[in-house]
């Protein structure tokens, strides 16, 4: 059990790799707040948990609305006494197509929800660990900030710039024995892949952009939520600022 006594919060939980996330820190032992703006998401996979002998308690969060992420903090403290682990893992994108095609609306959300939303949630968590003297933040950045695609330049520089604050809160937080780390997945097998793609999910248009990747196939959830267990736990205690890369070989 590599999280025993540990509870966690993890938002954008409510399927995808924060689904992924949930589950595997729940079987290794974690308490887990599942959060999700979609409520029924968040729901489901804390009532499936449950089923399984796990503890988790699911929250509707807009993680955009400072509010909210204050709301889903104090569900973690008031269900559980205490929070080891904050995942900043919702994310936003625009449907891959031209610059010229963004609308400021679609601007605005991606950077709201990519980078705004870690902002506000490490101020909300900062005071509690400082208290409890020290705390995991992992945020769930992409190979988008490595090796852009065309076609999703706002959110490539978004994912850029989450890639930046993970480190620059690394550099700042040491001293409180705060560490900050990233995963950095290729396109994946989410809800997302349609979005990303900018085309219809078939076997030859997903042909297309695994013969980018050299290991020849998609991320999946398991895949994240492997390496996001190693970066949360107590093996990796003197590891902070890393943005790793969870991609087979996209990035080399």
């Amino acid at each position: 059990m590599r999280l025993n006594g540990k509870v966690a919060l993890v938002t954008g939980a409510g399927s995808g790799f924060g689904e992924g996330m949930a589950r595997l820190f729940c079987a290794e032992g974690a308490a887990v707040v599942v959060a999700d703006i979609n409520e029924a998401g968040a729901n489901r996979v804390a009532a499936e948990i449950a089923e399984t002998g796990g503890k988790a308690v699911p929250v509707m969060a807009d993680v955009t609305r400072r509010g909210d992420v204050q709301s889903m903090i104090a569900a973690a403290m008031e269900t559980y006494g205490r929070l080891d682990i904050l995942v900043n893992n919702a994310g936003f994108a625009h449907r891959n197509k031209s610059i010229a095609e963004v609308s400021d609306e679609e601007f605005d959300r991606i950077f709201d929800v990519n980078i705004k939303a870690i902002y506000i949630a490490v101020q909300e968590v900062l005071p509690i660990f400082k208290q409890q003297g020290g705390g995991v933040v992992l945020n769930t950045s992409s190979t988008a900030a490595l090796r852009p695609r065309p076609g999703l330049s706002v959110y490539n520089a978004s994912k850029g710039a989450a890639n930046i604050m993970t480190k620059s809160l690394a550099v700042e937080l040491a001293p409180d024995r705060i560490r900050v780390n990233a995963v950095c997945p290729v396109i994946g097998e989410t809800g997302l892949l349609e979005t990303f793609m900018g085309m219809p999910d078939t076997p030859e248009n997903r042909a297309k952009f695994v013969a980018t990747i050299p290991m020849g196939r998609f991320s999946t959830p398991a895949d994240i939520a492997a390496a996001a267990l190693y970066l949360v736990s107590d093996e990796a205690g003197f590891i902070t600022g890393v943005t790793m890369e969870v991609d087979g070989g996209r990035c080399i």
